[in-house]
């Protein structure tokens, strides 16, 4: 990553990868595309690409690859995680493919402590406010983000 870069410029541009990284999953999910396909297609077609006079953010390229690699080598236990988060009723395969996307990519960031739980909880519902601006899923996406952070690391609440 370009060090010259500002502290709030390196949060965005990690910001932006999240989003990157929860649409990269719900595309693996709907086509039979790879994930070294899929990565390729984002850092060489969307990071930074101009649609229609509209400049997309950059993102972090090393974040969105940690993410999509842990999310997609963990994906099993994460679904598992994300299934005990969820009301009984509610198992992981009936949720919208878009939140279940999102709830993979957080549920990897949650297997790796570098960033606290609570930062991760947040950026995610943000991207949920991104897919549903007027819906009840950043409500929905908060409470079952809590219920994995906690499972999944204890010690930071």
């Amino acid at each position: 990553m370009n060090t010259s870069l500002s502290g709030n410029q390196k949060r965005k541009m990690k910001s932006a990868s999240r989003l990157y990284a929860v649409q990269a999953l719900f595309q693996m999910e709907h086509s039979s595309l790879t994930v070294e396909l899929v990565r390729r297609e984002f850092l060489e077609h969307r990071f930074g690409a101009v649609y229609e006079g509209d400049e997309m953010q950059d993102g972090d390229v090393d974040h969105f690859s940690r993410v999509l690699d842990t999310a997609v080598n963990y994906q099993a236990s994460i679904d598992q995680m994300t299934d005990r988060a969820l009301v009984a009723k509610w198992p992981i395969a009936r949720i919208d493919p878009t939140l279940r996307a999102l709830f993979r990519a957080a549920g990897a960031e949650f297997r790796d402590d570098g960033t606290p739980p609570r930062v991760v909880i947040n950026e995610y519902v943000e991207v949920a406010r991104a897919f549903f601006p007027d819906g009840k899923e950043p409500m929905f996406v908060n409470a079952v983000l809590d219920h994995m952070a906690r499972e999944a690391r204890p010690e930071a609440f």
